[in-house]
């Protein structure tokens, strides 16, 4: 499949640049995917919305503060001389953690990323925190070592020093509010370095009628990397590889995802993270010969789920409105139809919705 059919114009002004004063406020399109007919709905109607039987999967994963601002501190072992120039003991290194792959290392995309070599140092703070490069990947990717020079553990550096890794069309420096609104009110196991952003619409008082109203909830936790919003390189779905993704099913939400999927009980994903992790765990229960709907436990997702994917577990999706020609649009159309997709898409776009991750969002069933 081209990349451009998964093209479509949006004004920039309808990208969201903050989040609303109340999480519920956003408004919801309702898309049927069979009728291919859409409405204009708000998201507190949400659970007014739902049948009752569904059971509904939240994904818990927690933002780290994962944009670290440093300095380049040389080569280790390495004496400075006089050919050495002055912006590379003093020049200032943007680091984005992107996934920790040991106790103290973590892959990251790293600026200005050339000019950093194997070996070479970056000190964050006043010294505190130190990274050291110790290989270089694709896409601009590097694996950082860490060392903290203080008694505090590189979380809680981490927690200091960071920043929110607020999504580059958010064309402002992060602020003090960011901390609590990019994050959802159940996030509960840090690793993720960007929000599932369907979650953001959530407040107390709806998951209370949720429940009122009979839905079943159950969470996830899949960490939010690199292979949500790296950008599709090729000019084909089919060219592109998927970076894979962290996740964790607990044995109580997959017994709840069979039972429900045995006695015909809809299993309502908010957000494409929940779908990726829940369609990669069928795909693990078949191959394991399992004659459930999926396994519980931890795993990766190398998952890329494009039109024409077979779903075994989600029958709804609640999801935000995503950038042209990305991974997460493809999801969608795969889920929905491409066409009924980017149909909505161009109402939403002339109705003034808010795009994003600050965005309003789509109930699709």
């Amino acid at each position: 499949m081209r990349l451009d059919e998964l093209d479509y114009q949006l004004p920039p002004e309808q990208i969201a640049q903050r989040p609303l004063d109340r999480r519920d406020a956003s408004r919801l399109l309702l898309l049927n995917r069979t009728s291919s007919e859409f409405a204009d709905r708000r998201f507190a109607e949400f659970p007014d919305l739902l049948n009752g039987n569904e059971l509904l999967i939240l994904n818990n994963a927690r933002v780290i503060p994962a944009r670290l601002l440093g300095r380049r501190a040389g080569v280790r072992s390495q004496k400075p001389s006089r050919s050495t120039r002055a912006e590379h003991l003093t020049g200032k290194v943007e680091v984005l953690l992107t996934r920790q792959v040991g106790d103290d290392t973590w892959e990251a995309l790293v600026r200005p990323g050339r000019k950093m070599r194997l070996r070479e140092r970056v000190l964050f703070g006043e010294g505190e925190l130190e990274a050291e490069i110790t290989a270089r990947g694709e896409f601009g990717l590097r694996t950082l070592r860490f060392v903290s020079h203080d008694r505090r553990t590189l979380h809680e550096h981490f927690e200091r020093l960071g920043h929110m890794p607020l999504p580059p069309y958010i064309e402002r420096p992060d602020e003090t509010a960011d901390r609590e609104r990019y994050q959802t009110i159940f996030a509960k196991r840090p690793g993720a370095i960007a929000a599932p952003t369907a979650g953001l619409h959530f407040s107390v008082e709806i998951l209370k009628r949720l429940r009122e109203r009979g839905v079943e909830i159950r969470e996830l936790t899949l960490d939010v990397s690199m292979g949500t919003f790296q950008p599709v390189h090729s000019e084909t779905l089919e060219g592109h590889v998927m970076h894979s993704e962290s996740y964790e099913i607990p044995s109580e939400t997959a017994e709840r995802i069979n039972a429900a999927h045995a006695s015909g009980r809809p299993v309502l994903a908010i957000g494409t993270t929940v779908v990726r992790a829940l369609e990669d765990a069928a795909l693990r229960a078949a191959k394991d010969g399992s004659s459930n709907a999926v396994v519980p436990g931890k795993a990766e997702a190398q998952l890329f789920i494009t039109p024409g994917f077979r779903f075994h577990v989600v029958n709804s999706l609640l999801t935000n409105f995503h950038l042209p020609r990305s991974t997460l649009l493809a999801l969608v159309c795969a889920f929905a139809g491409r066409k009924n997709v980017l149909a909505a898409y161009r109402h939403a776009v002339e109705a003034g919705y808010r795009f994003y991750s600050y965005g309003d969002c789509m109930l699709i069933r």
